[in-house]
């Protein structure tokens, strides 16, 4: 039923797609190893429940105010995933011990084909059983709803002649903005797409995200009448009051703060449903059996995710049997309780690094004064409280296109980029660019989160020792206050998906759903450009990104700080779990676990 391939490359630079669990953003008591009932053949059933740092807020990851690790595991389980696409969503991808990243084409729904290279045209089909977790058969108005929202077909300027769109994407429209409205054949339940030009990852793209009679219902239409809508619809930004309405349940529909009343929200597209939920810290979602997924039935019938922010209770959790596997932060007592706790351990660096970065607005706006505040990073003394302890062999991080993992390619763009100049405070070159100036500096970090909170306190000390007036803006609720005016710093981490380009337009082109400082750079821009129309280009691939590097290193960005550590720690009553580096972390592999 799948087709499983190697990508050419490795591990790509692209650190995006969702903020990673340490920037980070979940509990349920419930024992998976006790549950499990013998069905008498190879596959069991019962209940896992997994422990992990962020609380999920949202059931779509996909929207710059809930791009979250934690909302894109939800995407992921159940199959509605953009942009990371998740077991029947035709197409999905994982590390294996090389290094290298797999992709699965799982062609339970649907299967796509290259029609032709020139113009660059591509099919998706969706199979004749394909159906929604509530029944309902999945159809091309649900692939043509998914590049709606994903190419800007309806996005251009307002009124005031600025740049609007009705959706809000985390990522990009990169790439499928180059495409004409799609061709759809409804007897052969098919949709083509034809691009303009060339698409670096063409073959990542997945045409199957929310289903179309849900989006259809919140403007009182059928599936098949919004398809005429779209095709009828003049493209571009024209204040529609149904795309309007569209937009807005896209954007903030699926935001959550306890079980959705609204069915509609639950239906999903691949091997498991949310069945249950509680938010914040303490609270956790669940997840069934999709009850009409066509698919291999997965060998656990409850999936459990406890948001549980504090690493020592994650582990005095698994230690009781509350829990059966746990991502914490790994810091300098984690691996050694976990041992005494006769946990098994998994551990390896992931594809995320912590960074700070700097809002072009405010104080900032001044390059001065960005300059200065670089010069008192303590990076050093960061990688030594944080990560050190468990990696003696960690170094300062110095590129923001590449973490060590990815070889060759890393140092050969920390060889230009120019990053070392950072790699110890210089506080006189500091007071110096200064000249006896205070500015106010407002850090915002998630605040119940150690290692962030370790960061702030060093930048702070150093900072304060140069002039700057520091002020402590940790919060809890850190992530959707990114992009706002109310701080000047912030210390996060990117965690990429392993593939694929889409961080470049998503993070460093102007208006890019993850630039969340305001940072823009017409240089930059046309260089992103270049990028999505590169295939097979490796060596101008890495000419781009090293100069992006060097680019935005001098424009006083911010800094990167480390490439993340990774730690596994399970009970042992899960058959299957492989480590994993990428945004989707222990779960990529879900349907092959068993009890």
């Amino acid at each position: 039923m799948s087709t499983r391939f190697k990508s050419s490359r490795k591990f790509s630079a692209t650190i995006a797609a969702s903020a990673a669990a340490a920037l980070v953003l979940a509990g349920c008591t419930t024992n998976g190893g006790g549950d499990g009932d013998d069905n008498g053949d190879d596959t069991t059933s019962g209940t896992v429940t997994i422990a992990t740092t962020n609380a999920a807020n949202s059931l779509n990851g996909a929207t710059s105010d809930h791009n979250l690790n934690t909302n894109g595991m939800i995407d992921y389980i159940t199959g509605n995933g953009w942009g990371s696409s998740g077991p029947g969503t035709f197409l999905n991808t994982r590390a294996n011990a090389d290094a290298e990243i797999e992709s699965n084409r799982d062609e339970t729904n649907g299967s796509f084909e290259l029609v032709s290279e020139d113009p660059l045209t591509v099919e998706y089909t969706l199979n004749e059983n394909a159906v929604w977790s509530d029944g309902t058969e999945m159809s091309v108005d649900d692939m043509l709803l998914t590049w709606v929202i994903n190419s800007g077909w309806f996005a251009g300027e307002d009124a005031d002649g600025e740049p609007a769109s009705y959706f809000s994407l985390a990522g990009s429209t990169a790439g499928l903005d180059t495409t004409d409205f799609p061709e759809i054949d409804r007897e052969a339940r098919s949709l083509t797409i034809t691009y303009d030009e060339p698409y670096v990852d063409w073959e990542l793209v997945n045409m199957l995200g929310k289903p179309a009679h849900v989006f259809a219902d919140q403007v009182d239409m059928t599936a098949e009448e919004l398809t005429d809508f779209f095709t009828d619809a003049e493209p571009g930004y024209n204040e529609d009051e149904t795309l309007e309405a569209i937009g807005s349940f896209f954007n903030n529909g699926y935001a959550i703060t306890e079980m959705p009343s609204d069915e509609g929200l639950l239906v999903a597209a691949g091997p498991y449903v949310v069945s249950d939920f509680q938010a914040n810290d303490g609270g956790y979602i669940e997840f069934s059996a999709n009850p009409n997924w066509q698919g291999d039935a997965p060998g656990v019938d409850t999936l459990i995710i406890s948001f549980i922010g504090d690493a020592s209770t994650q582990i005095q959790q698994l230690a009781n049997g509350e829990v059966d596997i746990i991502e914490p932060q790994a810091d300098a007592n984690t691996v050694q309780t976990l041992e005494s706790n006769g946990a098994e351990i998994i551990t390896g660096d992931q594809l995320s690094y912590d960074h700070v970065d700097l809002s072009f607005r405010g104080v900032f706006e001044d390059e001065r004064i960005r300059q200065a505040f670089l010069h008192t990073i303590p990076r050093q003394a960061i990688l030594d409280s944080i990560v050190t302890p468990t990696n003696p062999e960690a170094q300062i991080l110095n590129s923001q296109m590449y973490v060590p993992s990815n070889g060759d390619d890393y140092v050969a763009a920390t060889s230009e980029n120019g990053y070392e100049m950072f790699d110890e405070p210089d506080i006189e070159a500091a007071q110096e660019l200064l000249n006896g100036e205070t500015p106010e500096v407002r850090i915002l970090y998630a605040a119940d989160n150690p290692n962030r909170v370790n960061a702030f306190r060093l930048i702070q000390q150093s900072a304060e020792e140069a002039g700057f007036v520091i002020v402590d803006e940790g919060d809890p609720e850190w992530s959707p206050r990114l992009g706002s005016e109310d701080y000047d710093a912030a210390i996060f981490g990117w965690i990429s998906p392993g593939v694929g380009f889409a961080s470049l337009p998503q993070i460093w082109q102007t208006g890019g759903g993850g630039n969340y400082n305001n940072y823009s750079n017409s240089d930059i821009d046309a260089l992103v450009d270049e990028s999505q129309t590169l295939i097979e280009d490796p060596e101008r691939m890495l000419e781009i990104m090293t100069e992006i590097d060097t680019i935005t290193r001098e424009d006083g960005y911010g800094v990167p700080l480390f490439q993340s550590p990774g730690l596994v720690a399970h009970n042992g009553t899960v058959d299957g779990i492989l480590y994993n580096p990428n945004q989707t972390g222990v779960i990529h592999n879900i349907l092959e676990w068993s009890l």
